[in-house]
């Protein structure tokens, strides 16, 4: 049974900061690239940043390039995504998930991130 928990979202003012956490179980995490995605109602889901197995390829999508970090700690099998100068366009509900063998895992719950003064 996958099972994807998102954490850390909130409420921050533009300009700052915040640190999502994902908790996964029931797949082989360590052997997975991991993404984190974010959707907006009435628009896709778009892929933000993902991050290889081992943790030494990244990638961003242009519009958080250079703000956003991800990272994962196979230990604990938990990925991370560090938001920082945070833009009121940032505003979605953020999930993390695997694409594996043509499909997503089960999406998680994911959690809200809305940035407004």
């Amino acid at each position: 049974q996958v099972v994807l928990v998102e954490s850390g979202g909130g409420l921050v003012q533009p300009g700052g900061s915040l640190r999502l956490s994902c908790a996964a179980s029931g797949f082989s995490f360590r052997l997975h690239t991991m993404g984190w995605y974010r959707q907006v109602p009435g628009k896709q889901r778009e892929l933000v940043a993902s991050i290889t197995s081992g943790g030494l390829s990244t990638f961003y999508a242009d519009s958080v390039k250079g703000r956003f970090t991800i990272s994962r700690d196979n230990a604990n099998n938990t990925a991370y995504l560090q938001m920082n100068t945070l833009k009121p366009e940032d505003t979605a509900v953020y999930y993390c998930n695997s694409y594996t063998s043509g499909s997503y895992l089960q999406w998680g719950q994911g959690t809200q991130v809305t940035v407004s003064s």
